[in-house]
């Protein structure tokens, strides 16, 4: 397995060997040099994962060779290394781009977890940068069901097969995972294509007007009724129904489905002759209709009408190497919506996105890149963070207060919210650590 490599530059040959020998004993590659001119050489060959650099040498000094390296090689994370005191000095490292800074003497456990930090951000550097390559290169992708993870690729393998059978199907999942695009995705791909595809959300027909919106009335059926009209099922002849949210249905409601179902006829309201359907049924469930029945709030009959074939869309949780790539497919399709400029997905946001839950699934990690692509939440959480980079220019004690929360929150997001590693992270002792929580309001 490759070895992830860093580059170290320090002038004092004694400091630059124990940091070497260390850093290689916990599993890395380790390239050193006592100036930045010959590891600038180097640079011109072998790009490393990460680069250490003390920041006071003779010479092309740590800063110098930091600007030199943003200019050169933009996505290596650079590290550098601070005599103690030298605040303002690492807060100016900071804004001109480097990663992290260590004040020596730095704890050398610490300096293995920044090094880990740096080098898992600029993966996740790179991922992004390859999934927004990926999209950019990309079809228009509107809907169309998109994914790498296993269960995608199983689905949409089980979509193609599913769609040349002209029987019905029952679409299941949790809310917001995609079900109406799998239905959308069935339909067009059958022989059925041409014809309509008419959806009927179910959890929004008022039971009074269900029989009226699905089968139509004759002319004269009720007050208001002047002329006759065909329901949804006889206006998608020949085509699609999707029943979405058939679970939400209420017992009369479910009988009178069943019984079209059953007679593939139609009555309308006010009518006494039946007219014949052919639509093919696409249904979708957010509950298991198995428990439904067991409650006496589905009927067993209509479930077995409607799953012919079932179909099963897996969350989101389930999926989490797809999170990235349906944000940045998300984000793009906004961005040309709203005629604005294309969101940089930045490594952190990208944590942050990995890390979430998602209960409202796909539908919900939509409208956080919408919202994203309009620049609304990026201002609340640049505001949340105090990130030192983005604040605006102040006083050297405020420069100082804002990156001292940046550094805080970084630890706490690296600890996972635990206070006493991030304490152990930070070199400061804990009681210390949540008088400054509680301070800048983390």
């Amino acid at each position: 397995m490759k070895k992830d490599h860093v580059f170290i530059v320090d002038d004092d040959r004694d400091l630059l060997e124990s940091a070497a020998d260390w850093i290689e004993m916990n599993g890395f590659q380790v390239t050193g040099f006592q100036n930045a001119v010959d590891a600038l050489k180097q640079l011109e060959n072998v790009v490393p994962d990460v680069l250490v650099s003390d920041i006071r040498m003779p010479g092309v000094d740590g800063m110098t060779l930091l600007s030199t390296v943003r200019k050169s090689h933009p996505g290596l994370p650079v590290i550098l290394l601070t005599g103690h005191g030298e605040t303002q000095l690492a807060v100016r490292a900071m804004k001109a781009g480097a990663e992290d800074f260590l004040e020596k003497p730095y704890d050398a456990d610490h300096l293995i977890a920044v090094l880990a930090r740096a080098i898992k951000r600029n993966t996740m550097s790179a991922e992004i940068r390859r999934l927004q390559k990926v999209v950019l290169n990309a079809a228009d992708g509107v809907g169309e069901i998109i994914g790498n993870h296993p269960s995608i690729v199983r689905l949409r393998e089980r979509i193609a097969t599913v769609a040349a059978l002209d029987v019905n199907v029952l679409i299941v999942g949790e809310t917001g995972t995609g079900k109406e695009l799998v239905a959308r995705t069935l339909h067009e791909q059958s022989d059925r294509a041409a014809r309509p595809f008419v959806p009927i959300n179910c959890a929004a027909i008022p039971d009074a007007a269900f029989e009226t919106e699905l089968f139509g009335f004759a002319k004269g059926a009720f007050q208001g009724a002047d002329k006759d009209r065909s329901g949804k099922f006889e206006y998608a002849s020949g085509g699609t129904v999707l029943l979405d949210e058939v679970d939400a249905l209420a017992l009369p409601l479910q009988a009178k489905l069943l019984r079209v179902l059953q007679e593939k006829m139609v009555e309308r309201l006010g009518e006494n002759r039946s007219r014949p359907i052919d639509v093919r049924i696409l249904a979708t469930s957010k509950t298991d209709l198995q428990s439904a029945i067991a409650n006496n709030e589905f009927r067993a009959d209509l479930f077995y009408r409607l799953s012919g074939v079932t179909v099963s869309v897996p969350p989101l949780r389930e999926r989490a190497n797809d999170i990235l790539l349906l944000y940045a497919h998300f984000a793009r399709l906004a961005a040309r919506r709203y005629g604005s400029k294309p969101y940089e997905l930045e490594p952190e946001h990208g944590f942050r996105l990995l890390m979430e839950a998602w209960p409202g699934n796909v539908r919900e990690l939509k409208n956080r890149a919408e919202a994203q692509a309009l620049g609304i939440d990026w201002a609340l959480e640049a505001g949340s963070r105090g990130d030192a980079q983005s604040a605006p220019s102040a006083g050297l004690n405020d420069e100082i207060r804002q990156y001292e929360k940046s550094l805080i929150q970084r630890a706490l997001t690296t600890a996972g919210n635990n206070v006493a590693e991030a304490a152990r992270i930070l070199q400061i002792p804990r009681r210390t650590l949540s008088e400054k929580i509680a301070k800048f309001g983390l």
